[in-house]
């Protein structure tokens, strides 16, 4: 467990728990992005994209990623990503420590200028892979691949909800810094 860096910081993080408690974990037989085979999906994207969950996202993550010097830009693989951006960089403003914020599509566009990475200029600076959830940490580790091959130094992964499957260990590997701002045990669930 993770706590938050201050009291009104761990309300909204205990807020967003039960939220997520009630409306995100589902039941059933699922197939997730790593083909994993699990009994409960995490549907994140349901309460990042929603009006009383996304400004809390926006201020446990920043809290979690704020004693990493010098980040410039934060985001990840479109699509689970990209509103928890979003959520950053407006709170970021919001407290005075402006972060931009990136998306990197799967593969590089294959018009235009042929980007991979839309928004922020990653080339030189410090920055963060966000993720709403992750199993394997591939997703993630995707991500990275492509900021780095764009010249950005990738200092942390930063997820909002940990399956305790592997994905630190997968991160951590890469020489990455693992934060997560809640995991299954704050959820009641086992890893699958």
């Amino acid at each position: 467990m993770t706590a938050a860096s201050t009291p009104e910081l761990e309300a909204d993080r205990q807020s967003l728990i039960a939220l997520i408690g009630a409306e995100a974990v589902f039941h059933g037989d699922f197939t997730l992005s790593s083909g994993k085979k699990a009994s409960y999906y995490v549907d994140m994207r349901k309460l990042t994209l929603d009006h009383r969950a996304a400004p809390a996202i926006g201020r446990l993550m920043l809290d979690l990623i704020a004693d990493i010097p010098d980040v410039a830009s934060v985001g990840g693989l479109t699509l689970g990503a990209d509103p928890i951006a979003n959520a950053v960089m407006h709170e970021s403003v919001r407290t005075g420590r402006p972060l931009d914020a990136f998306v990197v599509r799967k593969e590089p566009k294959d018009h235009g200028r042929g980007r991979q990475i839309e928004g922020a200029d990653v080339a030189g600076k410090r920055v963060v892979v966000l993720e709403d959830t992750s199993t394997t940490g591939q997703s993630a580790l995707k991500a990275v691949e492509a900021l780095r091959r764009e010249g950005a130094d990738v200092v942390a992964v930063a997820v909002i909800v940990d399956r305790k499957t592997g994905a630190q260990a997968a991160v951590e590997a890469e020489g990455l810094r693992w934060l997560a701002a809640i995991d299954l045990d704050d959820l009641g669930l086992a890893p699958q």
